[in-house]
């Protein structure tokens, strides 16, 4: 894989090209920063920057000042290759707090381990309602210990309003969900997201992640996409890499938690 001219093709499909993430939110191109500007329960933030050590700050103040004005928190996703080299210093500056960074990962889909089956007794369930949507958060939840009020809110507006651009999947050993992940699909991209994967303890290490991969890259492959991209945590990227995903940067969310006593800050 040629992976600069991979990530530059990442950055202007799904990022400075972006598309909403789902009903009601919308994306605003701002020349150097694109955002999306989500509902009160959807996901809003900065998806993508063009900036240097002259415009950083001004550009950062001007969407806490945006965003502040709506009063919703928000989150400016930083990759690591992302400039200026110390856009990280300057958003926790103006008040951001990072949380937990993952690794950008990216597989050619021809190039991808595609045969992995869930293990006997474990069955994999399409979402397709809310009764299936309240599996997947209620997994989410066991899984990686959060609240899934977010999810369950976006997870329901996809698939009942945008059901073409998502995938959701949940993993089913008898009637109790012990898995599930979801796949985003931007039209006339070429790369399907990965999202949500989580396995609930004591399930892990069965080899069921490794089949929810499996098979939302197979739906991908069957509808023309080209690359599959995961934001890995730790634990997740071995399987990845052993799947045929390979490293290209790092992701970190800054979260900017909206306080209605503080100030936004001067350009």
């Amino acid at each position: 894989m040629d992976h600069v001219g991979v990530l530059a093709l990442f950055d202007r499909d799904m990022r400075e090209g972006a598309r909403p993430d789902g009903p009601g939110a919308r994306i605003d191109h701002l020349g150097k920063v694109v955002r999306q500007v989500g509902t009160d329960q959807g996901w809003n933030g900065v998806v993508w920057s063009d900036l240097d050590e002259s415009t950083a700050d001004a550009a950062v103040a001007e969407q806490v000042r945006y965003f502040t004005g709506l009063g919703r928190d928000f989150e400016w996703k930083l990759y690591g290759h992302d400039q200026p080299e110390d856009l990280w210093q300057r958003l926790t500056a103006a008040g951001f707090t990072a949380e937990a960074e993952e690794t950008l990962m990216i597989a050619e889909l021809g190039d991808l381990t595609l045969d992995a089956e869930p293990p006997e007794g474990v069955r994999l369930l399409p979402v397709t309602d809310r009764a299936g949507v309240d599996l997947v958060a209620d997994v989410h939840e066991q899984a990686f210990g959060t609240d899934s009020t977010r999810l369950r809110h976006q997870l329901l507006a996809q698939v009942t309003g945008d059901a073409d651009n998502v995938v959701a999947v949940v993993a089913l050993a008898g009637d109790t969900p012990v898995s599930a992940a979801r796949m985003e699909l931007v039209p006339g991209a070429r790369f399907a997201g990965l999202w949500g994967g989580g396995t609930v303890e004591g399930w892990r290490g069965r080899g069921i992640y490794r089949a929810l991969v499996a098979h939302r890259a197979r739906v991908a492959a069957d509808r023309g996409y080209r690359y599959v991209q995961v934001d890995a945590s730790s634990q997740s990227r071995p399987v990845l890499a052993r799947l045929g995903f390979v490293p290209l940067t790092t992701t970190t969310p800054y979260v900017y938690a909206v306080d209605a006593g503080r100030a936004a800050p001067e350009a």
